[in-house]
């Protein structure tokens, strides 16, 4: 199913005239160039993406950064960030929701141009995909029901059964602590699904990104969860995935993604959806 944000910019892409000095020294009309030179880089990123329309694949179901509202409209904080780098840079999106699973092969196989989808760059994904900067820093953190306590790494191997996402980086997390086939983890498509078995009494904890953790306790506040850091967990960063050898993407995001950073934006899309 596909989703149209369709963002366009009507701004038109400057054209910069470079003056030429003469040999031997720097003119002053090369040295207004040289100082314009940012601005050219940014206006060449924007010609090079103007009018373009570029297919965006996430995982609508890690609320706050994206979930499907009730009408069926893709929501949240990446969808906010790719909509306002859209904006000044001059390009198009479609989004489309994907399971988590199997959402990395879209960029491979030509079904997305882009995954943003709360995507950790990891190491591993780095050996198949290419990331912009990074847009959001978080940290795994702990989710346990009213009565638990944990708060270390070696409490977590003592608990009987701990939920993560399956292939999430809370995953990952866990199986380096409890080994990847422990029968202690219990894997779900969902986080919404892996916290509600907490509520049931079927897992003791739940490891996820911090900021979905916390928007969760946030939204059920009623229920007594708490959100533990544990400082083994160290810091993870979100990047917006292209395929590997999509250096052309790779720049106009990037030029984008700053753009929105630099003018203030990022940091009004960032308090909307996690000022306390």
């Amino acid at each position: 199913m596909l989703f149209s944000s369709a963002v366009r910019n009507s701004a038109a892409v400057l054209a910069l005239g470079l003056g030429l000095s003469a040999c031997g020294g720097q003119s002053a009309d090369t040295a207004k160039a040289a100082s314009s030179a940012p601005a050219a880089s940014a206006a060449s990123d924007a010609a090079t993406a103007s009018g373009k329309t570029y297919k965006i694949a996430l995982n609508a179901e890690f609320a706050p950064f994206e979930s499907m509202s009730t009408d069926g409209k893709i929501e949240g904080f990446d969808v906010d960030v790719m909509n306002a780098m859209a904006k000044v840079g001059g390009f198009n999106v479609e989004y489309k929701h994907q399971p988590w699973e199997g959402l990395f092969t879209t960029i491979n196989t030509g079904n997305a141009d882009a995954i943003i989808s709360a995507v950790t760059m990891t190491d591993e994904r780095k050996q198949t995909m290419a990331f912009t900067d990074p847009y959001y820093t978080i940290t795994q953190i702990v989710l346990v029901p009213q009565g638990k306590s944990v708060a270390s790494v070696n409490d977590l191997k003592n608990l009987d059964k701990v939920g993560v996402v399956t292939g999430q980086t809370g995953d990952l997390a866990v199986q380096k602590i409890l080994g990847a086939t422990s029968d202690k983890i219990v894997r779900y498509e969902t986080f919404a699904l892996a916290a509600k078995e907490i509520e049931n009494g079927s897992v003791d904890a739940v490891v996820s990104d911090s900021a979905v953790v916390a928007n969760y306790v946030k939204l059920n506040s009623s229920k007594g969860f708490t959100m533990v850091k544990v400082p083994d967990f160290t810091e993870e960063h979100y990047g917006i995935a292209v395929a590997k050898d999509n250096q052309e993407l790779l720049t106009v995001f990037n030029a984008a993604l700053k753009q929105v950073k630099d003018s203030g934006e990022y940091q009004k899309i960032a308090d909307k959806y996690f000022a306390h």
